[in-house]
């Protein structure tokens, strides 16, 4: 039996079969209850990267204690979102919607980035975190794009908020979270924690390493 091999095909068929369908084939045939949310997992291309977009940013980015890094290559059924320790490497992992404009047929996938205004995708890049305030969808954070692909951020409303459509629950229901309109949004359970670590001042890295 060959080896399972970690591409973004073979990774989307996995994770699929695990959400989906519930059961899994162990050796020698038997059937096992497979786990609803696949584990977390924050992949070591993608810490690199979050951490050299730290390096360039590093005038801009005053608070360097924990970086927010969002892996785009996962499912919206997966805890995509890594709350990295910069100092002892520990990582929290949390779940998070997309832009329903990145993914028009709501697969759960994020099919494309955009900046353009009107969009209503998520936005590739390095961010810096900005103030809090309490706005439609409660309590939020702003944040300010550092790169082309995400200079937009502030005047189209991209910012860190809680939402109903984002709660593991939905995940039992539908397989995946529902879409936002570019935001990074949490379920309500989670963004307590996302707010208070990633304060003012802090670096959001949201990135798609396997863009096939």
């Amino acid at each position: 039996m060959q080896d399972f091999i970690d591409t973004p095909v073979n990774r989307r068929g996995l994770l699929g079969s695990a959400i989906f369908g519930g059961l899994a084939l162990a050796a020698g045939g038997t059937s096992v209850a497979a786990p609803l949310i696949p584990p977390a997992r924050l992949r070591p291309e993608v810490r690199a990267r979050a951490l050299a977009a730290m390096s360039r940013n590093v005038g801009r980015v005053k608070c360097r204690d924990v970086i927010g890094i969002c892996d785009f290559d996962d499912p919206s059924a997966t805890p995509r979102f890594h709350l990295l320790d910069v100092a002892s490497g520990k990582v929290d992992s949390f779940l998070v919607a997309h832009g329903r404009g990145s993914d028009p047929g709501h697969t759960g996938w994020l099919q494309k980035f955009s900046n353009a205004m009107g969009s209503a995708a998520s936005s590739d890049g390095a961010y810096v975190t900005a103030e809090e305030y309490f706005g439609q969808h409660g309590r939020s954070r702003r944040i300010d794009g550092l790169d082309g692909t995400n200079s937009n951020a502030r005047a189209r409303a991209v910012v860190i908020h809680g939402a109903w459509y984002a709660e593991r629950n939905m995940i039992a229901q539908h397989g995946k979270l529902g879409r936002s309109e570019g935001c990074f949004a949490f379920g309500e359970s989670d963004l307590a924690q996302v707010m208070a670590r990633l304060g003012p001042g802090r670096l959001l890295y949201a990135d798609k390493v396997d863009r096939a």
